[in-house]
């Protein structure tokens, strides 16, 4: 028999981690019992990235101890699923309710639905579920432009009445620069270890580094980095990448937003009151707050609104198996490819851009199962739960929507890539060059992809200088030889 009673088990995942926000805020520390739940299903080393893990569990650890310092009764379990975890503390105090705010994706909101528990809302997010979906169901087309502007007037962020700061709404074209050569990067951040860390990565097999944050001491120091250090070139560099910098000037932030330890609002609130104090462009400033109060509460939208079977979407009926460079950078001579599948193997992290540009454009171009890639997607990045990377894989990164959420798809040549990067320089293919034996693989592929799917793409007014472009080319026989080659030595691990 327990040694008390307690009126409520309040369940706590790990991507709720914060005391004022979530479940936590509704708890009463005499009668409530605190409960969370370190599943054997998630903890999986064969199948997560192992730095993805250790921030998790990691992060989980020390906010449990965080609570139980601050006066909360808390129960950190260990059981092979979530829903055993909870239902043997169901049984441990069997007068006890469940309650938990909305969780953050379909399956675990369910799981708990079926154990009886009672919700709050998820107020980890700006923007309420159901404010979302009647915005959405108001529009002819999802553009996420629209509802950004939409959340700049409803939030009062960067406004003067109904005006933007700075004359536009968006600064995305002053955000295209590549590198210079021989950029002065600024350092990041490096967080110190401490036993409950060495404790985590003992049992994981994992070998720490001091790339991530596991607290909220933590996270809030990277916030006050990335404002102090990189917030006033953010904007600038945003979309470039680089073989010798694997952050740029990106915050570093979406980890600890993602799993709780910084809320959206707070991190808003810092960076406004960093540009209000000066030497922030306007174009870094909106365009780190786009991220945020745009495409962050976009994508959770989306998740929501379009449902759970959306996942399975794969409009253009791409097949092949997952090629094994994602999992294996030497199966590739691409330098691009090579360099980003080996800073997501070190750190769990690459910025958006070579997320859409490299790796998602490649399965586009490649016609990789958009299932299979979701999961890898799923599994690699430190990141990511169910929410985000379900409506920014399906629909923007592989089209498998057949542009429900994008009205065209992200597929593009080996010229982006080399006007974005240094990853071409010195590389054995030649972004110019879309046949032959030394020609991109990225610029053969887009070609082949655009006529792979030229009759779907033809009824698409946003695609109609891509198929224009298709039906000039004079040498659309080699091309298509030249991509069968590329394909296969993909699906090798040879080219």
């Amino acid at each position: 028999m327990p040694s008390r009673n307690f009126a409520r088990i309040v369940y706590v995942p790990f991507d709720q981690l914060n005391s004022n926000h979530g479940a936590l805020k509704h708890v009463n520390k005499d009668s409530d019992l605190v409960l969370l739940v370190e599943s054997d299903r998630m903890v999986n080393p064969q199948k997560y990235h192992p730095q993805r893990l250790f921030f998790l569990v990691s992060s989980a650890r020390h906010f449990a101890a965080a609570l139980r310092s601050d006066g909360y009764n808390v129960s950190y379990v260990r059981d092979a699923t979530t829903e055993q975890g909870i239902r043997d503390a169901m049984s441990t105090y069997p007068e006890a309710t469940l309650f938990a705010a909305e969780q953050s994706s379909y399956r675990l909101q369910a799981t708990l639905g079926a154990l009886g528990a009672s919700f709050c809302p998820n107020d980890f997010f700006l923007t309420e579920r159901q404010s979302f979906i009647e915005w959405a169901q108001s529009q002819k087309s999802y553009l996420m432009e629209n509802f950004y502007r939409r959340q700049r007037l409803r939030l009062n962020i960067l406004v003067d009445g109904d005006k933007p700061v700075g004359g536009a709404w968006n600064f995305d074209k002053d955000n295209r620069e590549p590198l210079p050569k021989q950029y002065d990067f600024a350092p990041y951040v490096e967080h110190e270890r401490d036993e409950l860390d060495r404790e985590v990565a003992d049992e994981l097999g994992v070998s720490m580094s001091g790339t991530w944050a596991t607290t909220r001491a933590g996270a809030l120091n990277q916030l006050r980095e990335f404002l102090s250090q990189h917030f006033e070139n953010f904007g600038r560099y945003e979309d470039a990448m680089s073989s010798t910098n694997w952050a740029v000037h990106h915050s570093l932030l979406s980890p600890y937003i993602n799993n709780g330890l910084l809320h959206p609002k707070e991190v808003v609130d810092a960076a406004l009151e960093r540009f209000e104090e000066g030497g922030i462009p306007i174009a870094s400033c909106e365009a780190f707050i786009r991220q945020i109060i745009g495409w962050r509460e976009y994508i959770n939208g989306m998740y929501w609104h379009l449902g759970e079977s959306y996942r399975e979407n794969n409009g253009l009926k791409a097949t092949r198996t997952l090629l094994p460079l994602y999992s294996d950078p030497s199966a590739t001579q691409m330098n691009c490819v090579k360099s980003v599948i080996s800073d997501i193997q070190e750190r769990s992290w690459v910025h958006h851009i070579p997320r859409l540009m490299v790796l998602s454009n490649l399965a586009l171009i490649a016609g990789v199962n958009p299932q299979e890639y979701l999961e890898w997607m799923r599994e690699s990045f430190i990141d990511a739960f169910d929410w985000v990377m379900v409506p920014n894989v399906i629909g923007m990164g592989v089209h498998a929507d057949s542009g429900l959420m994008m009205t065209k798809p992200y597929a593009a040549g080996g010229a982006y890539i080399s006007r974005m990067s240094d990853y071409c320089k010195g590389c054995v293919f030649d972004p110019k060059k879309r046949s032959g034996d030394t020609a991109c693989p990225f610029t053969t592929l887009y070609w082949d992809f655009l006529d792979r799917h030229a009759e779907e793409f033809s009824r698409n007014h946003r695609m109609f200088q891509q198929i224009a472009g298709l039906r000039r080319l004079s040498d659309l026989d080699e091309v298509r030889a030249r991509a069968k080659t590329v394909l296969q030595k993909l699906e090798e691990g040879t080219l």
